[in-house]
């Protein structure tokens, strides 16, 4: 008697080749990406986690039929190698010369395939969770890949019916976000001025709808603000449309049940979020009022393949930058306010950590990272407006403050517990319902700190002093004023892995563009008005240490008629002929600098000038919150006392 059995694959990615078949692949792309791109991804979305184990927030894999690939940055190749099966998975390191793009890596298997078989191979993909440009540069690619415009040796299938990963996943999958909105109360503009100057643009570009699919620009556009969609970000999943004539928020209908009557007194029609595929159709198949073509608005870069296969014209296709873009980037008068208050409470909440923690070291006792983060976290919850942390802390003990994007875990082998001997680099941040914070600092509160960490942390300080004090043109962009950060590293043949600087949102994402202050050219974006950059050199020994110290700064004019020309919405004084218009740096972050780790021989009197202004600045700001001869209070006037410079 014979008998036959059915095995039952050992890994989620072996499961999946068992669906190639069925579906007609030679290969699935599995992306970190939600249906809007978002940095962090909601629990339902994260199935490149599910298929690899691997739980960074920045990776793509990449599942053949006799091999599966990991391509993630270089903040996380040490996660990535502790994480991932080292036996069904290979780690392509992103950036490095030698690591191919995912891209070409599958225009070359494509091709390879091809000349072997005569037909092409099939690439599966979900048209929802991968960027419009990201499948523009593929399909490049493969066309570059043979000679014959007629054949294509590789072709893109978005057709499936269902994401792969979700089949295998199951009931197991996590709920989809769902959480309410709010309103917004810091906005400073209204829903309609906004609308208003989106037309404006609309006009000129000759676009009669514009799709906004980033959820920030979303959440800005309407003065919304949820908690609960995705961890830290103050967003909720929707899109958002206009046209000449609608304003439309598409959104599950529990999501604003809340918020009805704002929106209708906004002008704001809800439509359900899986219409918006069927919105763009049908305003395709129409004409306005003067009989023109209509053009779809989108920013390839920020918004799904599955809205940009819609638009089969290019004529029918405006792909830029969205007005909505610099508008957020640039923050009015009344969200500047709140950007400051949220950082002069997060400093206070600082306060009350930073002695606590000294105190703990000082009495011999060894804190872990994870508790660090926690009773953090705990102080910035008492202050008024506090909502949630702006992204996960990173507090690296020793080593681990070499990882860039480290987090600490209970049942993590990393895990480690500072000490007086060891140093701690802490990243982290607050949203505020008025404002964003996020501020790095590096202590050591023992008394054998070596000359060599001196040095290095004083030559990061010089770094962030040298940025903060730069005066620059108007229509400078970023990657400019990089260098001036890293000078005093490269006077002594140093340097740092990650860009200086990044946008940061007002009561919204942490990271927002589209301004960067990184030795990546590529980002010609001008620096300007109104914008909140963050300046944080550092400097990184792997396996011993990690030194990074960050403010947030404003952008400003010098010229203090400039700003109120600004904050009033009137054009600028007209210059004489030769003359420019200058800007220049405004510290948001109200937060003490270690003064005992710094090298006075290396310090010039401007720079210990500046450090003292500095530190009187965040007494004046931050004292008033503390109750006078607490330990809080205590150590913050020890922390803004003058520096002694004998």
């Amino acid at each position: 008697m014979s008998s036959s059995t059915t095995s039952t694959p050992s890994t989620p990615e072996m499961a999946l080749r068992q669906l190639f078949d069925q579906h007609n692949l030679d290969c699935y792309i599995v992306p970190s990406d939600d249906p809007h791109l978002s940095e962090y991804t909601p629990e339902a979305y994260k199935r490149r986690q599910f298929i690899t184990e691997f739980g960074g927030s920045a990776g793509t894999a990449l599942i053949f039929r006799e091999q599966a690939k990991l391509w993630t940055d270089s903040r996380y190749y040490n996660e990535a190698n502790l994480q991932l099966d080292g036996d069904h998975w290979d780690l392509m390191k992103q950036g490095l010369p030698e690591t191919p793009t995912i891209s070409n890596y599958i225009a070359d298997a494509a091709k390879e395939h091809y000349e072997s078989y005569k037909k092409p191979f099939r690439i599966g993909m979900d048209p929802f969770v991968h960027a419009a440009s990201f499948c523009k540069e593929l399909e490049k690619a493969l066309d570059e890949k043979i000679d014959n415009e007629d054949d294509k040796c590789g072709i893109l299938e978005t057709s499936l019916t269902n994401n792969l990963i979700d089949e295998l996943w199951g009931e197991s999958r996590p709920a989809l976000p769902n959480a309410p909105f709010r309103v917004h109360e810091h906005a400073g503009k209204t829903v309609a001025e906004k609308v208003k100057a989106v037309r404006e643009q609309m006009a000129e570009k000759k676009a009669t709808m514009a799709v906004f699919s980033a959820l920030d620009d979303v959440a800005y556009l309407f003065n919304i603000r949820a908690q609960g969609d995705i961890d830290t970000c103050p967003v909720g999943m929707a899109y958002g449309v206009i046209t000449n004539d609608q304003v439309m928020l598409l959104c599950d209908k529990e999501k604003v049940a809340n918020i009805q009557e704002y929106l209708n007194e906004a002008g704001i029609t809800v439509k359900p979020y899986d219409a918006v595929l069927d919105q763009i159709k049908e305003h395709l198949e129409t004409t306005d009022e003067n009989t023109k073509r209509p053009k779809i608005w989108i920013d390839t870069t920020r918004s799904n393949y599955a809205i940009r296969s819609l638009i089969q014209e290019d004529k029918q296709l405006l792909d830029c930058q969205t007005a909505v873009t610099t508008m957020k980037a640039c923050k009015n008068a009344v969200e500047m306010e709140g950007m400051k208050r949220a950082h002069v409470v997060d400093g206070a909440a600082m306060a009350h950590f930073i002695s606590w923690l000294q105190e703990q070291i000082s009495s011999g006792k060894k804190v872990s990272e994870v508790e660090i983060d926690v009773v953090l976290r705990n102080y910035r919850s008492q202050q008024p407006g506090y909502i949630e942390d702006s992204f996960p802390t990173i507090a690296g003990v020793g080593s681990n403050g070499a990882i860039i994007h480290y987090r600490a875990k209970e049942d993590s082998d990393l895990m480690k517990y500072l000490d007086a001997e060891s140093s701690i680099l802490i990243d982290s941040g607050g949203q505020y319902t008025y404002g964003t914070t996020d501020v790095t600092r590096t202590w050591h509160f023992g008394e054998k700190i070596s000359p060599e960490f001196k040095q290095y942390y004083t030559r990061v300080l010089k770094g962030n002093i040298a940025m903060d004090s730069m005066i620059f043109p108007t229509n400078t962009p970023g990657f400019v004023l990089d260098v001036f950060a890293r000078k005093s590293l490269w006077d002594a043949q140093l340097d740092y892995g990650h860009g200086t600087g990044h946008g940061v949102g007002a009561a919204l994402n942490v990271h927002e563009g589209p301004q960067s202050i990184s030795p990546r050219w590529g980002n010609k974006e001008f620096l300007k008005k109104g914008m909140v950059v963050s300046n944080e050199p550092g400097y990184y020994e792997d396996g011993n240490f990690g030194i990074r110290i960050e403010n947030l700064l404003e952008i400003t004019y010098v010229n203090n008629d400039d700003n109120l020309a600004y904050d009033q919405e009137k054009e600028l004084s007209v210059k004489p002929s030769g003359k420019k218009t200058f800007l220049k740096f405004q510290k948001l972050t109200m937060i003490p600098i270690q003064k005992n780790l710094i090298d006075l021989e290396l310090m010039s009197s401007t720079e210990l000038d500046w450090l003292d202004a500095y530190h009187q600045e965040v007494w004046e700001k931050v004292s008033p919150l503390l109750e006078e001869g607490s330990s809080a209070y205590q150590w913050l006037q020890r922390s803004c006392d003058k520096i002694k410079r004998t």
